[in-house]
């Protein structure tokens, strides 16, 4: 169902109509860019996730904003950051001369209010639903303890315990810098210092002006125009016939002609119950990582996904690269299973918890039973549907899974340690380590990569606890999911990022180019 919108942008004497191909507004070309489903609300906090935070990302900077193609991080809002030796308390300093789109100047208390609506669900401008920050920050107020305002460009984040994922995730579009005014109608509107600003609003339709004042320079664009588009077929459609400029679908689009992808932070993989045998053994679990085709995964999750060869997705900083996932070498598989014990191979079950979108889960199963048959490993899956597949999973009545899993926020913490340490290895609703697997060492690695706030250090540990997984193979990364786009041959410098969160403000709209002349008729 189609969301709904009000007007939110106060009183706007008439609505503009939106041009055609390569059409120009007064400042510059319009960009339309058709999502699955569009926002009932430009607070942040509450459209934080997918098509919908892609509006508010183009509205809101954070202190701190994700580096291209990585959920590393460069200067936002804030040009300078420190941590105290503790990792108790951050200070960021602002940029200068950073105004709201209705001029206001920003200042730390404003970053102070925006932040602290989030995390303390008392305050008098707290959103109606925080879908996002508990999950980022271990709930709300989760690991802070306070915000500060230092003077009028410094803001202070204290914190319970040290938390090095904050920097991370201070990036993400829900965390985005917000001033609240009221407006015509009495409500609250969301004014912000991004590249746009919003200029009007409809069904199915949402208009951003640019902000030429924007401190990171003007965007290229004079418009972006975000229209509905849940059925991908007519969105493409309507590419083909230049009534729509870039579609982002929710999946992957019915054609690769015109379309852009990159590995986002979602991940499938193989959870082995190790509290039971034979997973309890090493080398079995080796021996299926050895067995597992990398190159027949693939051919089962495309377009929707890729074979993933690493425990952190590629976009995700951190990542070490190849590790023990799916190598297809059955004959390797044998012998390990035959030191394990087990020469005569053996026989397992496999649950698989819902997969979501555009992952056929019985291609998948197949190409899993298929590598493993190679190396006289029997499979099963028994009928289950996939949420009672889920429950029985997180209750320990399993010897395989498949799940998928997100790296939110794009700290390679938020994806390893509850995967993978004992805390989340505890049987019920709230279990996310469905290995129940638990080591002492990788639990303390993985602690310590959350509390280190130099980043080199924690790309050393994280590499250090990426090599004890890669040996000791409680789970079996297998594919990332991937974003997509389809743009016209004219839309030029869109790059996708793989949080999903696309920046627009760099891209440019060409005009199209124009039809040859007729050659002119020779005369008799």
């Amino acid at each position: 169902m189609s969301l709904r919108l009000r007007v939110f942008c106060g009183a706007l004497v008439a609505l503009f109509a939106l041009g055609g191909a390569g059409s120009v507004s007064a400042q510059g070309a319009v960009l339309r860019v058709g999502l699955y489903a569009l926002p009932g609300t430009l607070d942040p906090a509450v459209a934080a996730e997918g098509s919908a935070a892609i509006v508010t990302r183009q509205i809101f900077d954070r202190l701190v904003h994700y580096r291209e193609s990585s959920s590393d991080v460069e200067p936002g809002l804030a040009t300078q950051w420190s941590v105290a030796r503790d990792g108790l308390s951050w200070s960021f300093r602002l940029r200068e001369g950073v105004r709201f789109h209705d001029g206001t100047p920003l200042t730390a208390q404003h970053v102070a209010v925006s932040l602290e609506r989030l995390l303390f669900p008392g305050h008098p401008q707290a959103p109606e639903q925080n879908p996002m920050v508990p999950r980022l920050l271990r709930g709300t107020p989760g690991v802070v303890k306070e915000i500060r305002v230092a003077d009028a460009r410094t803001v202070q984040i204290h914190l319970v315990l040290p938390y090095a994922p904050l920097l991370t995730v201070l990036a993400h579009p829900a965390l985005g810098i917000t001033r609240a005014v009221t407006g015509p109608d009495g409500g609250t509107r969301w004014i912000g210092t991004g590249p746009f600003s919003p200029a009007e609003a409809g069904p199915g339709r949402i208009a951003l002006d640019a902000h030429g004042a924007h401190w990171g320079g003007a965007p290229r664009l004079g418009r972006l125009v975000f229209l509905e588009y849940p059925d991908v077929e007519r969105g493409e459609a309507d590419v083909d016939a230049g009534a729509l400029d870039v579609l982002i679908p929710d999946g992957a689009p019915s054609r690769l002609a015109g379309a852009l992808s990159i590995p986002g932070w979602r991940i499938g993989y193989l959870a082995m119950q190790t509290e039971r045998d034979p997973f309890s053994r090493k080398k079995v679990r080796q021996a299926l990582a050895a067995a597992l085709d990398p190159q027949a995964i693939g051919a089962a999750v495309e377009p929707a996904a890729a074979p993933l060869l690493s425990f952190l997705p590629p976009g995700v900083w951190g990542s070490a690269g190849p590790a023990a996932a799916g190598s297809a070498r059955p004959a390797v598989a044998r012998r390990l299973l035959a030191e394990a014990g087990l020469g005569r191979g053996l026989s397992l079950s496999l649950l698989v918890a819902p997969l979501g979108w555009g992952v056929d889960a019985a291609r998948l199963v197949e190409a899993v039973q298929g590598a493993l048959a190679q190396a006289a490993i029997a499979v099963t899956v028994p009928p289950e549907p996939g949420e009672a597949a889920l429950r029985m999973a997180r209750s320990g009545e399993h010897q395989m899974a498949l799940v998928e899993a997100e790296a939110e926020g794009g700290d390679p913490h938020l994806l390893l340690y509850p995967l993978s340490t004992s805390e989340g290895a505890t049987k019920g609703a709230a279990a996310v380590n469905l290995s129940f697997y638990r080591n002492q060492r990788l639990d303390d690695l993985l602690i310590r990569g959350s509390q280190l706030s130099f980043r080199p250090e924690r790309q050393r540990v994280y590499a250090r606890a990426q090599a004890l997984l890669a040996d000791e193979v409680p789970w079996i990364p297998l594919y990332v999911r991937l974003h997509w786009a389809v743009a016209r041959p004219e839309v030029r410098n869109l790059r996708l990022h793989p949080s999903g969160f696309h920046r627009l403000d760099r891209v440019v709209l060409e005009p199209p180019p124009l039809a040859p002349a007729p050659l002119p008729t020779p005369r008799p």
